[in-house]
């Protein structure tokens, strides 16, 4: 499956980001994890198809109702196979 690596800068943390993600990526059917940053930004490594991506990517520059995202920076990473999507608690 393709797979994009996402860091989303601004209000990110502290407003419940990951968890969202993570709803949104079970609900898409991205696999993958998201973590925070120690410089405070959100960090995913996503796989799934060019169509989930695409909407997936599109959440993420909005993302929960208490962020405030100014920037996605996009990147395309090799394929990568995992099981499911999830919420990386550590740096």
């Amino acid at each position: 499956m393709p797979a994009v690596q996402l860091l989303i800068r601004g209000k990110v943390q502290g407003v419940f980001f990951r968890a969202s993600a993570k709803d949104v990526a079970d609900e898409i059917g991205i696999r993958g994890w998201v973590k925070n940053t120690e410089e405070g930004d959100v960090e995913i490594l996503a796989s799934g198809s060019h169509d989930q991506l695409q909407k997936f990517i599109e959440w993420c520059k909005i993302g929960p109702r208490r962020a405030i995202v100014t920037n996605v920076e996009v990147t395309n990473v090799d394929e990568q196979n995992f099981k499911s999507f999830d919420v990386i608690r550590k740096y």
